[in-house]
């Protein structure tokens, strides 16, 4: 008796090259899925975050040596929150890899003009990128707990990341105009994500680590201590 073999039917070579295109998306979104859940519910304003000892805000670029709009607008929300004495300290994390290039210093100039003290401003000239400033805020400054400021679209991956650091964070995401800027950050969140989301399982070491700083614990020690 002859034998008869059935072959499975293919899939014709569109409907393969569809679904190969979708499951390349899905593997793509799942960094930003874990980024927006591990960021879950830890999102506050300027008026109804917790009070916090510290607050970080991220480097956001320089014009002629000033903060550029997007980064002016993180530290006018870090300014708010001092003022409204929901932070002792503010810590400013940027690049300073070049000799004509200073965001933190540029960042406290700014600070100070918006009254908060020069005593109460911490500068961390090593946070390249954010993953380096969660750990560094960590390791090398010892704050535990912080307040992250920086714009919607990347606020998230800031609090993930801290998170993933050991820093317990909330995160202020500050207005910004939807202009080619803001639409530039958006999308490069998607790509940023699957960085970060390597970055929280292997935790490799920031680019430069350093010895162990104390300006936050002077700061604090210089405004009476921890908030109560």
């Amino acid at each position: 008796m002859r034998r008869v073999t059935l072959r499975r039917p293919r899939l014709p070579r569109s409907r393969r090259l569809v679904q190969a295109v979708m499951a390349g998306c899905v593997l793509a979104l799942l960094p930003a899925t874990w980024m927006y859940t591990a960021a879950g519910d830890r999102l506050r304003t300027t008026t109804d975050v917790p009070r916090t000892d510290v607050a970080v805000v991220f480097g956001a670029g320089l014009w002629e040596g000033e903060p550029s709009p997007y980064l002016a607008h993180r530290l006018d929300a870090a300014a708010t929150l001092y003022r409204e004495g929901r932070v002792e300290v503010v810590l400013v994390t940027g690049d300073n890899s070049r000799e004509d290039y200073d965001e933190p210093d540029a960042m406290r100039g700014y600070l100070t003009r918006h009254g908060v003290p020069d005593g109460r401003i911490v500068s961390d000239y090593a946070g390249f990128d954010t993953w380096d400033s969660c750990v560094r805020a960590k390791k090398i400054f010892g704050v535990d707990e912080a307040v992250l400021i920086s714009q919607g679209f990347h606020i998230r991956r800031a609090v993930a990341l801290c998170e993933a650091a050991g820093v317990a964070s909330y995160g202020v995401g500050v207005d910004a105009v939807h202009d080619a800027t803001w639409y530039y950050g958006g999308a490069r969140e998607i790509f940023a994500a699957g960085k970060a989301a390597l970055d929280a399982v292997f935790r490799p070491d920031p680019r430069f680590l350093g010895p162990r700083e104390t300006g936050v614990e002077r700061a604090l020690a210089a405004a009476g201590g921890p908030l109560g």
